[in-house]
C-alpha cells in the first residue's frame, strides 16, 4: 500500500505550509516517472533539473561528475541529450536555490502542463480507438495518443452517467449547444469507477461549500441505477482552512536522491542494493515481462479481468529514442501512463501465488526468480494449499455473475412493486372521486368534467353493479352451504 494524491490543487503555490506542498512535489515527481504528466522537452529538462537541485543541491564537481544526471531516473525514457541539457541547467541555472524554492519553482511550471493533476482511465471512444478520460482541477479530459483531445470546464458539465459499460458525458457550452461524450470502459466496475471520480472530481472543485453536495443517480428513474454522493469539503473550504492554519511548520524530513533508492533506470539497469527482497523480486519480474502483469498499478481503476486486459488496451513496447529522431514530447509515442517502471509492491504470499499459477499454466519462470525462490519453496502441502487458493480464486469470477443476475432480478420486483404501488394509489384516487361526498375544489373541478361524468355513467356504474351482484351471490352461496 501506497499514499498518493487524490485531488490536486489547482495552485499548488497558494498552499500555506512547506510540508504540503513538498507532499504535492513528491506526487507530481512520481507522475512525471510514470509518463502521466506529458511535456515538451525543454520543459522536461528544467523539471528534472528542479528535482536534482531539490534533492541533491548545488553542482559541485568534486561530488558529481561528468555524466551525473544519468544516473538518475526523471521519465519513462531518457535521451543522451536530454540528459546533458538537465546537467546543463542544473550547474548554470539553479545554483543557490534551496529544497523548498525549487520545489516551489517545479510546482509552478508542472500546475501549466496540459496533463497536471491527470488519474488516466483507458476507455475506447465511439470509433473503437483507445484513448485516456481524466479528471483535473479545471475540468475534463480526453487523451488519446499525446494529445488532448478535449478539454471541458467543470461548469460546462451538466451529467455524468454510466450504464453497464458505457460512460456518458454531458456537456453545455455556449450558445445553448449541448454535447453528449460517449466512451466505452473496459469492465461495468471500471465504467462505474469512473463516474464515481467524475461525481467527486465534480463535487469538489466545482462547489463553494460541501453543504451544497447531493445525492447523485446514474439513471433517471429513481428505482433504478446506481446512487453515490460524495463525503468531505470542497476545495475552498479546503483552501480557507489551509490559510487559517497557525502552527508551527512541521519539520520535513527529505530523502535525498542517491543512486541506491532512486528509481530503478533502463538505461543503466535496475538497481536494487537498497530494495527490500519482496520489493526486488517484484521489480525483476516487472522489468523482465514488460508490466503485463502490472499493468493496472498506474491508475487508480478496478483490475480488470486478464481476458478482457489483454484485448482491450494494446501493449505499446518502446524502444530507446534517438535524441536526434524525437525529442519533443517525453513520452510513448501512444499515450500509456498504465505501463510504468515503477511495480506495485507485491507481498510474498501473493508473489508465490503468481508464480504458482504461471507453473500451473506452463509459464517458465526466469533463472533469478528460480535462485530467489530455492530458499522459499513450497513443499508439496503447501503447493496443494496455495493450489486451492488460486481455485477458489477463479471460482469467484462465477460469483460475480450470480451478483449480477441477482441484481438484475431485484431490479425487477422493485419495477413490479413500484407499478403495483401506482396502481393501487390510482384505484383509492377514483374510489374517493367516485364514492366520496368529499367537497374539494381539486374533486370537485374534476368532478364537473364532461369525460369523468362519461366514464362515470357508461363504465364505472355498470361495473360496480356486477361487482355489487357477484359479491351477493358469493354471500348467499355462503350461507345455504
Amino acid at each position: 500500500m501506497c499514499f498518493r494524491v487524490k485531488f490536486y490543487p489547482a495552485d499548488p503555490a497558494a498552499l500555506k505550509e512547506e510540508i504540503t506542498r513538498y507532499l504535492v512535489f513528491l506526487q507530481i515527481k512520481r507522475d512525471l516517472y510514470h509518463g502521466r504528466l506529458l511535456c515538451k522537452t525543454s520543459d522536461a529538462a528544467l523539471l528534472a533539473a528542479y528535482i536534482l537541485q531539490a534533492e541533491i543541491g548545488d553542482y559541485d564537481p568534486g561530488k558529481h561528475p561528468e555524466g551525473y544526471s544519468s544516473k538518475f531516473q526523471f521519465f519513462p525514457k531518457h535521451s543522451e541529450k536530454l540528459e546533458k541539457k538537465i546537467a546543463e541547467i542544473h550547474k548554470s541555472e539553479l545554483s543557490g536555490q534551496t529544497p523548498a524554492t525549487s520545489e516551489l519553482n517545479f510546482l509552478r511550471k508542472a500546475q501549466t502542463l496540459e496533463t497536471y493533476g491527470v488519474d488516466p482511465h483507458p476507455c475506447k471512444d465511439v470509433s473503437g480507438n483507445a484513448a485516456f478520460l481524466a479528471f483535473t482541477p479545471f475540468g475534463f479530459v480526453v487523451l488519446q495518443g499525446n494529445k488532448r483531445v478535449h478539454f471541458i470546464k467543470w461548469n460546462e458539465v451538466t451529467k455524468l452517467k454510466f450504464e453497464g459499460k458505457t460512460f456518458y458525458l454531458y456537456v453545455s457550452q455556449k450558445e445553448e449547444k449541448k454535447i453528449i461524450l460517449t466512451y466505452f470502459a473496459p469492465t461495468p466496475e471500471a465504467c462505474k469507477h469512473l463516474w464515481k471520480c467524475g461525481i467527486e472530481n465534480q463535487a469538489f472543485y466545482k462547489l463553494e461549500k460541501s453543504s451544497q453536495v447531493r445525492t447523485v443517480s446514474s439513471s433517471n428513474l429513481f428505482f433504478k441505477g446506481s446512487r453515490f454522493r460524495y463525503s468531505g469539503r470542497v476545495a475552498k473550504e479546503v483552501m480557507e482552512s489551509s490559510a487559517k492554519i497557525k502552527r508551527e511548520p512541521p519539520e520535513i524530513h527529505r530523502a535525498g536522491m542517491v543512486p541506491s533508492r532512486s528509481c530503478p533506470s533502463i538505461t543503466h539497469g535496475p538497481r536494487l542494493s537498497s530494495v527490500p527482497r519482496t520489493r526486488r523480486r517484484a521489480v525483476h519480474i516487472s522489468i523482465m515481462e514488460g508490466l503485463e502483469s502490472l499493468r493496472d498499478s498506474a491508475h487508480s481503476t478496478p483490475v480488470r479481468s486478464s481476458s478482457q486486459g489483454d484485448t482491450f488496451l494494446p501493449h505499446v513496447r518502446s524502444s530507446r529514442a534517438d535524441s536526434n529522431e524525437r525529442v519533443a514530447v517525453i513520452a510513448d509515442e501512444a499515450y500509456s501512463p498504465a505501463d510504468s517502471v515503477l511495480p506495485t509492491p507485491v507481498a510474498e504470499h501473493s508473489l508465490e501465488l503468481m508464480l504458482l499459477s504461471r507453473q500451473i499454466n506452463g509459464a517458465t519462470c526466469s533463472i533469478e526468480e528460480e535462485k530467489e525462490s530455492e530458499a522459499s519453496t513450497p513443499t508439496a502441502t503447501e503447493a496443494e494449499a496455495l493450489g486451492g487458493e488460486l481455485r477458489a480464486l477463479c471460482q469467484g469470477h462465477g460469483g460475480s455473475e450470480r451478483e449480477q443476475v441477482n441484481k438484475f432480478v431485484l431490479s425487477v420486483l422493485r419495477l413490479l412493486l413500484v407499478t403495483v404501488g401506482l396502481l393501487f394509489v390510482l384505484l383509492l384516487l377514483l374510489i374517493i372521486l367516485t364514492e366520496s361526498d368529499l367537497d374539494v375544489a381539486f374533486f370537485r373541478d374534476i368532478r364537473q368534467t364532461p369525460e369523468f361524468e362519461q366514464f362515470h355513467y357508461q363504465y364505472f356504474c355498470p361495473l360496480r353493479r356486477w361487482f355489487a351482484c357477484k359479491i351477493r351471490s358469493v354471500v348467499s352461496l355462503l350461507i345455504d352451504t
